[in-house]
């Protein structure tokens, strides 16, 4: 039984290292994370990922917080009369069942406040995304470069993972 429960914990930890850049839990799947980097002395930052509902159920983003950051916010950046605004969204946003979010510059995305350190190309930001039904799920935003407008592409000896 002892190396049963050894062999378990073995396949659980090489397939946390095959999911490495995506997290899940419930049915909220988390995919590629990412973050860029800000000018020295800049006081906020931001955070940018996909969420996946894969249930049969809507659940809501409520919260976030960040390793980073003072504080963390939902926000949503659109058009108004051609003029760009952004505004926090204090009820979060709902996934919708089989339904994709993606947070992007110019669009959804975290915005890290009172950032405590600059953000560094090839650093990584730990952030908590709290769901009403799914609850809290831990996710690493690698921070590409000043200009990035998207998740850096994987190392050319990374292996493919395909579901």
């Amino acid at each position: 039984m002892r190396a049963f429960t050894m062999m378990l914990r073995g396949a659980a930890l090489g397939a946390g290292l095959l999911l490495a850049g995506s997290a899940c839990a419930a049915d909220i799947e988390i995919q590629a994370p990412w973050s860029r980097a800000t000018a020295k002395g800049a006081a906020v930052g931001g955070g940018y990922l996909t969420i996946v509902n894969n249930g049969k159920a809507p659940d809501r983003l409520v919260s976030a917080t960040a390793d980073v950051a003072e504080k963390a916010e939902i926000h949503e950046m659109a058009m108004d009369n051609a003029v760009m605004t952004m505004r926090a969204l204090p009820d979060g946003v709902e996934i919708k069942p089989g339904e994709t979010l993606t947070f992007k510059p110019g669009g959804l995305h975290l915005m890290l406040m009172g950032l405590k350190k600059p953000l560094v190309q090839g650093a990584e930001i730990h952030v908590t995304l709290n769901f009403a039904k799914a609850g809290a799920i831990a996710v690493t935003l690698p921070v590409g470069s000043l200009g990035a407008t998207g998740p850096a592409a994987p190392a050319a000896d990374s292996p493919t993972i395909s579901y």
